[in-house]
This record gives structure tokens, C-alpha cells and sequence, in this order.
């Protein structure tokens, strides 16, 4: 077993660990999963010379405070977070976006986030986790993933190996910005509902309820009427897929979503929206922006593009 581990003194709010998923496998049931966040997942995997798909740790609101045993190590934390260092002789103010080294005794302490709701922490090492289905991502609901799917307790030890020896500091100037206008292609139903139903859907505001986790954000506000049925037969549902129930009030389908469901579906966030969309907390204001399918994936490739870029920078 690894001499070097952290031991977690408090683990916060919902804290698990990520990698980028699972694919090919919604045919028998298993959700995507992996980091809601893809962006700052990878970037905080950049800053300590890590593969781009290595587990982190993932947090949401409330971060963990672990204590850190071992040889030195580099970490990073991506994210609009609040956090320090807890050094021998002193407290350091915690960047983001900036890898530190971690000594023996060592603290870090993740405060919170800063209106917004996820961000990573990623060691120069490899975290000793269990494998399922070529991923370590952990859906609490399914009991699927790393730490036998269950979100990481207080008193766990989380072993690192494989330690990346070269500790040289590294540094991103980015500033994550908020998005209220989220743009939708038209989904498979949209036929269900009524002229105002579409009219509310395109031009009034939603809020995010506090009823919003990994698997789906609720949405409140003016009802979205159905003209045709509040219940299909169960189709496939995709990540960022709009489904409205009987109550007329849209949920969004997120990153442990199932995999298939029987309400119609008004539409789908485009995937070029969805870091900054799952980062919206409960309170917040959003406006569906339509967009269609061709625009939607010149969208993406520029999304894409504009995160290699800021990865290449590091």
C-alpha cells in the first residue's frame, strides 16, 4: 500500500471522484456519469502534468478538508473556489487555477464555492481507486464506480501512487463567466405542446430549484401546457435532454441521469452550454435560446477548440 494518502477530516457536501465517464454502454442501462464540469475537470488534470481523463476529486458547494501524508506532491483546484493551505508555520490563500506543493502534515482546506456549484482538485499522481467499466466515476444512485459507488466519508484514506516527482508550479489565467441565455435544440416532442407552451418555453425566465443534483436540475416557473400526453412510452434519454412532467415544469436531464424516460421531451441543452449550465445554483435565472442542429455543433467544435487552447497555455 502507498506511503502517501490523504486523510479526509471533513468531506463535505457531496464529494466523489470523476474521471470523463463511461461511453457505450446506455444499451444495457449504465449512465454516462463523469465530471459534470469537463472543462475544469481537465484543466486542473493540465496544471499537475496529469492524462486529461485522471480521477479527480470532485466537490460541490462545500469541498473536503484533507490532510496530506506522504512525500511532496503537487495539487491544483479548477472552479470559482475559496480555499487554503494549512502549512507548518503559516496559512496560505488558495488560487485557483495555480498547482501548489502539498509537504508531510500538510492541509487543504475547499471553503466553498463562489456562486457556482462544482470544482475539482487533482494531485500529480495517480489516486488509488477501483475500476468499473474502464472508468472510476461514482453514481451515487446506481452504487456504480470507485469507493464501491458511495460518496467519499469522513475519516476515509484516499492512497496516491505513481507520484509525478516534477514539481514545478504551474499557472492558468482564466476566469470561469456565468451564462444566463441557455441554447436548446428542439426535442423529439416539441410537437407535444401548445403554442404558449413554446411561446413560455423560448421567452420566460426559469429558476433552478434547490431540487437539483448529478442526475437532473429541476426548473420553476411559468407552465409549459401539454396538448397531447404528459406520458410516453419510455424512450433514451441523452445528457442535457429537457423532459416536462404533468406539472408542466422542465428537468433537466445531467450527467447520472437514467438512461431512458416517459416524459416528452421539449428539448436538449447543446453540449457547447452544458459546463456552465450545471454550474447554475438553486435561485438562479435562465432563458432558453433556440438554436439549430448545424449551429449546435459549430458551437461545440468552438467550445472544444477554445478549451484545448487554454489547456495548450498551461
Amino acid at each position: 500500500m502507498s506511503k502517501n494518502y490523504f486523510e479526509i477530516k471533513r468531506a463535505g457536501i457531496n464529494t466523489t471522484f470523476q474521471d470523463q465517464g463511461r461511453n457505450n454502454l446506455y444499451h444495457i442501462g449504465i449512465p454516462f456519469s463523469g465530471a459534470m464540469d469537463n472543462r475544469n475537470f481537465q484543466i486542473s488534470n493540465k496544471l499537475v502534468g496529469n492524462d486529461l481523463n485522471s480521477p479527480t476529486i470532485e466537490f460541490a458547494y462545500q469541498g473536503p478538508l484533507l490532510k496530506y501524508f506522504g512525500d511532496n506532491i503537487n495539487f491544483a483546484i479548477s472552479g470559482d473556489v475559496k480555499f487554503m493551505v494549512q502549512k507548518k508555520n503559516k496559512v496560505i490563500e488558495g488560487n485557483c487555477y495555480q498547482s501548489f506543493t502539498l509537504e508531510n502534515g500538510d492541509e487543504i482546506d475547499i471553503v466553498t464555492t463562489n456562486k457556482s456549484v462544482y470544482g475539482y482538485l487533482a494531485v500529480s499522481g495517480q489516486l488509488d481507486l477501483n475500476y468499473q467499466w474502464s472508468s472510476c466515476s461514482i453514481n451515487t444512485k446506481a452504487n456504480i464506480g470507485a469507493n464501491n459507488g458511495k460518496k467519499i466519508e469522513d475519516g476515509q484514506k484516499i492512497y496516491i501512487s505513481k507520484i509525478n516527482k516534477n514539481l514545478n508550479d504551474k499557472k492558468l489565467n482564466y476566469i470561469n463567466t456565468k451564462i444566463e441565455n441557455i441554447r436548446v435544440i428542439q426535442g423529439t416532442n416539441f410537437d407535444y405542446f401548445s403554442d404558449e407552451g413554446k411561446n413560455i418555453f423560448f421567452e420566460r425566465e426559469f429558476t433552478v430549484s434547490k431540487l437539483t443534483d448529478r442526475m437532473g436540475m429541476r426548473l420553476e416557473g411559468p407552465k409549459i401546457e401539454n396538448i397531447v400526453d404528459t406520458n410516453i412510452k419510455s424512450e433514451g434519454l441523452i445528457k442535457g435532454v429537457i423532459q416536462v412532467p404533468a406539472d408542466g415544469n422542465p428537468i433537466i436531464m445531467l450527467s447520472d441521469h437514467g438512461t431512458i424516460g416517459g416524459y416528452p421531451k421539449i428539448g436538449v441543452v447543446i453540449s457547447a452550454d452544458y459546463d456552465k449550465l450545471v454550474q447554475l445554483t438553486p435561485g438562479s435565472k435562465i432563458k432558453f435560446k433556440k438554436v439549430e442542429l448545424a449551429d449546435a455543433e459549430t458551437l461545440f467544435k468552438l467550445y472544444d477548440l477554445e478549451t484545448q487552447n487554454l489547456i495548450s497555455q498551461i
